[in-house]
């Protein structure tokens, strides 16, 4: 009685993943949108720095040689207590279109990131605007142009992707890129359908219209962190929101992620979720419990008889390598899925702590 109720049980939390990715494949497997074949637009593209100073001559240089048409670069200097605010001048004699956002500390919006970006939306020449950081860089000298690209009449935000630099015979990095690629399938895919729930400043385009219309990040402006994701709760709807997944849209880190800091980064990400729409939390919640339940039902099946627990793991490893490997494929990262098992099982064990660490010690808020 009791292996039959875990079987069956086993078989619908099967169902339910591989559901999850069907719908996942729909993103996946759909051609590209057709985009506008105008990229002359003018944007002004906003850089967040702060005590930046020994890596700003060298992130600019690269970024001024964009082969975009009609583009201005403003700096936003969060109150940096080095010397990134003189280097940024000393550029801007030598880039003129640079244009210099200095953010001092208010008793008010003490070193606050948000603070400092509105200052930077409000300081910019143009309607469109494109959003990155120097923890990040463009892998194409066309960037601008192929973000800018999907712009339309009926798209107003352009979320882009960012990888996450690969660093050979590393374990652990290959798990946080694996990580990252499977979150990134969630996000696209409901971006995709209409439901968009996640984005990173280091890769996102949005126009003046819209951040205006939402008073920016007035709904979350104590929080120092979530400039990307919960922009897109507020302003963010099934019609004006693309995203960008050619290769010439993307940005690389520009550093490796060390184990403490990958850590620190799923911590703090509970606080978002804990924002995040009713919907979009039921149905991540949903995925991540499904998926737990699906191994340590596949393990108990398995120790009981085998031969049946086998052909629902087959059938869902399979159905996941095909999903994952297009995804991967497409954003260039298929040597991310070669030990694809191994890596989702050290992926749930690291939730649990991750969540068993958030009950003990709430993260506290970034700045």
């Amino acid at each position: 009685m009791i292996f039959t109720i875990l079987f069956y049980t086993f078989v619908v939390v099967t169902a339910i993943q591989i559901v999850y990715y069907l719908s996942f494949s729909l993103f996946v497997f759909q051609k590209q949108e057709n985009t506008l074949s105008n990229t002359n637009i003018p944007v002004s593209v906003i850089v967040y720095v702060k005590n930046n100073a020994k890596t700003l001559a060298e992130y600019i240089q690269n970024l001024t040689k964009q082969k975009h048409p009609n583009f201005e670069i403003v700096m936003v200097n969060n109150a940096s207590n080095d010397t990134t605010l003189e280097i940024i001048e000393n550029l801007q004699l030598e880039y003129p279109n640079i244009k210099v956002v200095n953010v001092k500390n208010t008793e008010a919006f003490w070193a606050n990131k948000k603070y400092a970006l509105t200052l930077g939306v409000k300081a910019a020449t143009y309607e469109y605007l494109l959003f990155t950081e120097l923890g990040s860089k463009a892998l194409s000298k066309n960037w601008i142009d192929e973000i800018t690209c999907y712009f339309s009449q009926e798209k107003s935000i352009v979320i882009g992707y960012q990888k996450l630099k690969r660093k050979k015979k590393s374990f652990s990095n290959l798990l946080f890129r694996f990580d990252h690629l499977s979150n990134t399938i969630q996000a696209f895919s409901y971006a995709k359908f209409g439901a968009p729930y996640k984005a990173t400043n280091h890769n996102l385009a949005y126009t003046k219209e819209e951040f205006f219309k939402v008073n920016g990040y007035i709904n979350h402006l104590a929080l120092f962190m979530g400039e990307g994701d919960l922009f897109l709760k507020d302003a963010a709807t099934n019609q004006n929101t693309i995203v960008a997944t050619t290769p010439n849209s993307f940005v690389c880190s520009t550093k490796y992620l060390s184990f403490k800091e990958w850590f620190l980064q799923q911590k703090k990400q509970s606080i978002l979720f804990s924002l995040y729409k009713p919907k979009h939390k039921f149905l991540l919640s949903f995925f991540k419990l499904s998926k737990f339940l699906f191994y340590v039902l596949a393990v108990c099946i398995t120790y009981i008889n085998w031969k049946i627990a086998l052909p629902l793991i087959i059938s869902y490893y399979l159905i996941q390598y095909i999903i994952v490997g297009k995804l991967a494929t497409k954003l260039q990262e298929r040597n991310t899925i070669l030990l694809l098992p191994l890596l989702e099982v050290c992926l749930v064990l690291l939730q649990i702590i991750i969540f068993i660490s958030n009950q003990i010690s709430k993260p506290k808020h970034w700045k």
